[in-house]
């Protein structure tokens, strides 16, 4: 057995660690039980620490969810399409993906695509404005903005 991998052997034990783990940082119920499916514990015991740590208000996934929006977008500076697919793929419900996108201000999203697209300008070598545009706006959609939104922004939209 190696020192990375260390099984809880109580759920008492268990529901310790979870604390600590919910605590540190907003979860989603998706990722507390993985970490506890990894810890070696059965599905029954696992569902029932999860009922437990929503009951005692540690794990809320609308919380988290609008959290990790928030991080994502003022930190990594992720668009909406990037900061859905995140959230799909850590099991967030459809309606509390909507509510995070929401919490974020159209005129801060702007403002971001904006930063974004000038900070890239700086470093964008190609001087004829048709291609340096294309490069732009490919950046700013790769960085999960939608390409509606950005043409509009780099004021190209027909």
């Amino acid at each position: 057995m190696s020192n990375r991998l260390k099984l809880v052997p109580t759920p008492e034990k268990a529901l310790e660690k979870a604390l600590r783990y919910c605590a540190f940082q907003e979860r989603s119920q998706q990722e507390v039980r993985d970490k506890l499916y990894g810890w070696g514990l059965h599905r029954n015991q696992v569902e029932e620490l999860i009922s437990k740590l929503i009951s005692d208000n540690f794990l809320k996934e609308e919380r988290f969810a609008e959290a990790f929006a928030g991080g994502k977008f003022r930190i990594k500076k992720w668009g909406r399409v990037k900061i859905r697919q995140a959230l799909k793929a850590k099991q967030v419900s459809e309606p509390l993906i909507r509510q995070a996108l929401a919490s974020i201000k159209e005129s801060d999203y702007r403002k971001m695509l904006m930063k974004v697209l000038s900070e890239r300008a700086s470093k964008v070598k190609e001087s004829v404005p048709y291609k340096r545009n294309q490069l732009l706006a490919r950046y700013a959609i790769s960085r999960g903005f939608e390409p509606e939104i950005v043409w509009e922004v780099l004021g190209l939209e027909d």
